[in-house]
């Protein structure tokens, strides 16, 4: 039974076209006027700012407060992940007109890490495509960038101890981290070709965590680890009968077609990424806290290091070993908590903690991962 309020087909999708069209034009409106808000905040920083201090535009806390509201508030038909992301460029196209940044990314181009850029900062920003993790470190320390974004651990094949590793001689901070899912794709030329590829290029981990699949679809093909999976992209393009396993991204740059979509062996496959950079962060309310110990190898180093946090209350989510460069048999631990080191009871378990190493170093207090 129809609607006899309905008239034609046309009619009533005109109607609905003029209203989102003025629902467009409101939406506009307000974006623009938060942009001149946005200028405003600039102003007042820079006008109550000391002679000669480096104004913070980029307020970490502040825009996780913001986006988990947006989700909080969220009553649809739109997810609530899907309404962050839109406000998420907004924010970073107003922070742009306060000042554009420059975010340094392990790369080349077309990278899993700066898709972690793009997600974590948004688009107005400018990336700066780096050829390691120590020269992401390098260039934020020497005010070539204002943040960088590199990896620290992956759900299926463990830490990145390169990331770990860079920590130790900086003195930059932890300003906030990404997640990302990865999805492997099996890239080959456009132009279709009778022949076969004899060779797939990726990135280590990304032959590692693609093992299965390749187990079962390319037995003999010869795997060829890479630096990255944009340069495994670039050669698949370039060499005759070869494939790439690489994002989507790394296809669309190089030109090149998804023979297979998602062949990675974990479907919840993701990485974290940690955001860096010389400032610290305030508490945003949902925070996490890094610590680099050191420790003398004795029985019960590591129960009495950890200690402090059991009887404080204090719940860890992650701990890394990594050797230390003082001596042989001594050891540096990862640490990762939940709360923010000014929180009395972080505060108070890192202290009774610092009186039973021998080095003590907090990379970073900051929002956990929102998007």
């Amino acid at each position: 039974m129809t609607n006899k309020s309905f008239t034609t087909e046309a009619e009533e999708l005109g109607k609905l076209r003029d209203e989102i069209d003025s629902i467009d034009q409101q939406i506009q409106h307000l974006i623009n006027q938060r942009a001149g808000c946005a200028q405003k905040v600039a102003e007042v920083k820079e006008h109550f700012s000391s002679p000669g201090e480096s104004v913070v535009f980029y307020r970490p806390e502040r825009e996780a407060q913001v986006l988990r509201r947006v989700m909080e508030r969220n009553e649809g038909p739109l997810p609530a992940e899907g309404v962050a992301r839109l406000f998420r460029e907004i924010m970073s196209q107003c922070l742009a007109l306060e000042k554009p940044m420059n975010i340094a990314y392990l790369g080349p181009e077309g990278t899993f890490t700066q898709q972690a850029a793009l997600k974590h900062f948004g688009h107005a920003v400018q990336c700066q495509s780096q050829g390691s993790i120590e020269d992401v470190f390098r260039e934020v320390e020497a005010d070539g960038a204002n943040y960088g974004v590199v990896p620290v651990e992956n759900s299926t094949e463990g830490v990145i101890t390169h990331t770990l590793d860079s920590f130790v001689g900086s003195n930059l901070h932890i300003c906030g981290e990404v997640a990302l899912r990865i999805h492997h794709h099996f890239l080959l030329k456009k132009e279709e070709s009778a022949e076969k590829p004899t060779k797939v290029y990726s990135h280590a981990q990304s032959l590692a965590q693609c093992r299965q699949w390749l187990d079962a679809n390319w037995p003999d093909i010869e795997r060829i680890a890479v630096s990255s999976n944009a340069e495994a992209a670039r050669r698949a393009q370039e060499e005759e009968g070869a494939a790439a396993i690489a994002s989507e991204a790394a296809a669309e740059l190089y030109n090149l077609r998804i023979a297979t979509a998602n062949i990675e062996d974990m479907p919840d496959n993701t990485t974290r990424f940690l955001i860096i950079g010389k400032q610290t962060t305030d508490i945003s309310g949902d925070d996490k806290t890094s610590l680099l110990i050191a420790s003398k190898n004795k029985p019960g180093a590591l129960y009495h290091l950890l200690a402090p946090f059991h009887e404080e209350g204090v719940s860890l989510t992650r701990i890394e070993t990594r050797p230390s460069k003082s001596g042989t048999w001594n050891y540096m631990f990862f640490i990762d908590l939940e709360g923010h080191q000014n929180e009395e009871k972080v505060a108070k378990a890192m202290a009774l903690v610092q009186q039973q190493c021998t080095d003590f170093k907090c990379l970073g207090s900051y929002p956990k991962a929102v998007l």
